[in-house]
């Protein structure tokens, strides 16, 4: 693996105070962003501390329960439920070391709620947040709607999450916590190097629990960001740290950038927090019926769901081939050691 290097880039930071009065310059702020970085932080977005850290603290109910009462939400192929260390990223081959439920609206999640006796209030907080962070998101689809050159409501009705078709996702992670005192162990991720497929994700994050690293998409000339210069993104209270997907990416052309990021494994106790880490990811997913098609149209038309599928297929390809990658370096080792043996 190539060295790691790190660059002081700045983060831009973006203010949706005042919202109706500023929505040019907020519009010019963000399609700058989306051009360049393809990474900005909120600030002024509506939603208060308390009402973030009360979510963080309803994720903490979740995670506190033994597995064998997760396990009854289990994950399910229609992108909702609990995992723990089941997700492969395709940039390590190795699964991150971490727990996350996955939240949706409506049809989707029936039957994915645990019951109110084992987490009481737990389903109606959530949904609350939820339709916080859409309005915040609503606000993003509306800019980048203009940025474009379609109607403002183009995105938002795209993306309407009171339809059964609704793909939008809260999911709640948990990274688990390590000892600084002993050596981390060869081959552990928190979470390995990746972009995210959806339109655009708004990340929450705790004050303390750092680990967030971008490696911006016009800067990645390598396939997983390895080797280039990434940027660590510390949290800061109320900030809500956003991304573009590859959905939006496509949907604009390639003229805005996702972004590749990842959560590092914490390696040296100086500097590195090696605490639980808790966040949580809103992720924009179309409906499963709508069109997505850039205006200059350089990608065929497909569905909400043919590019779910598709992005799907193409990681999945991408872990095979890492795979198969690191099964023929172990083959080839062994047949090194063989011959040299003889």
């Amino acid at each position: 693996m190539a060295d790691i290097t790190y660059s002081s880039r700045s983060i831009p930071k973006i203010s949706l105070r005042d919202f109706p009065s500023r929505i040019d310059s907020i519009t010019a702020e963000l399609i700058a962003a989306a051009e360049t970085d393809g990474f900005f932080a909120l600030v002024g977005h509506g939603i208060s501390e308390a009402e973030i850290e009360t979510q963080f603290q309803a994720a903490e109910r979740f995670f506190s329960l033994p597995d064998s009462v997760k396990a009854n939400v289990p994950f399910s192929h229609s992108n909702t439920g609990w995992e723990k260390m089941a997700q492969v990223r395709p940039s390590t081959g190795a699964a991150d070391q971490k727990e996350s439920y996955q939240m949706q609206y409506g049809a989707a999640m029936e039957g994915m709620w645990l019951s109110e006796d084992a987490l009481p209030g737990f389903r109606e907080q959530s949904l609350s947040f939820m339709h916080r962070a859409q309005e915040v998101s609503e606000k993003l689809m509306v800019c980048f709607a203009r940025g474009l050159g379609f109607e403002d409501d183009y995105f938002v009705k795209a993306h309407d999450v009171s339809r059964p078709s609704a793909q939008t996702v809260l999911r709640l992670l948990h990274y688990f916590e390590l000892d600084p005192s002993r050596p981390t162990p060869e081959g552990y991720y928190r979470a390995g190097a990746h972009a995210d497929w959806d339109f655009v994700t708004l990340l929450f994050q705790r004050p303390g629990q750092s680990g967030l690293e971008i490696c911006p998409g016009r800067e990645v000339f390598t396939e997983f960001g390895i080797g280039d210069r990434w940027t660590k993104v510390e949290p800061a209270a109320g900030e809500i740290v956003c991304n573009i997907g590859d959905m939006l990416m496509s949907w604009s052309d390639d003229r805005f950038k996702s972004t590749f990021h990842r959560v590092k494994t914490p390696t040296n106790p100086a500097v590195d927090y090696y605490g639980p880490r808790y966040s949580m990811a809103y992720f924009n997913q179309p409906n499963t019926d709508c069109e997505i098609q850039g205006p200059l149209k350089k990608y065929p038309m497909v569905t909400g769901s043919e590019f779910t599928k598709a992005a799907m297929k193409r990681n999945y390809d991408a872990l095979q081939a890492r795979m198969k990658d690191m099964i023929d370096k172990v083959t080839e080792t062994k047949g090194t050691l063989v011959a040299a043996a003889s």
